[in-house]
């Protein structure tokens, strides 16, 4: 230990001292761009299911709509009731024309009784639009129900 101290007073050093300026400005700049970037993604996801339940509730809506349309003919001649599949997707587009959407897939159950309506939505990234446009796909079902006391489904 002797011989550290005298070597330290005569201005001997161990080895190169490095300066630590500057090193906690670069450790803040590095925080800094990530945790832009975390909220960046977070305000984007969060864009991102906003634009997918708004879809899923256009398509649920669709769905009802297009349910609506009964067949009148089959429903006098006895033969149940069922919707009128070619007038299903005209509804469908003419309530999603509001929004400046269309139809996808339209399909029905084997009785004719239940609509399934897929709608596709185009998302731009608020934050990250170099990740460019995406897709977003909502689903939505109706089931025909009939009734004067309760509502019957058959």
């Amino acid at each position: 230990m002797r011989v550290l101290s005298g070597l330290r007073r005569r201005g001997v050093r161990r080895g190169p001292r490095r300066s630590d300026r500057g090193a906690v400005a670069l450790f803040v700049a590095i925080c800094a761009a990530y945790l832009v970037l975390v909220v960046a993604l977070v305000i984007d996801a969060g864009g991102r299911l906003r634009v997918a339940e708004r879809t899923d509730a256009y398509a649920q809506e669709a769905a009802r709509v297009g349910g609506q349309q009964l067949d009148q003919a089959a429903v006098l001649q006895g033969k149940g009731f069922k919707v009128k599949q070619d007038y299903v997707r005209r509804a469908a587009d003419a309530y999603l024309g509001l929004y400046g959407l269309r139809a996808g897939d339209v399909a029905f159950s084997g009785d004719g009784k239940v609509v399934t309506i897929t709608v596709q939505a185009d998302y731009r990234p608020v934050l990250l639009g170099a990740l460019g446009e995406r897709k977003v796909t909502g689903k939505g079902s109706a089931t025909l129900v009939h009734g004067v006391e309760k509502a019957e489904t058959d």
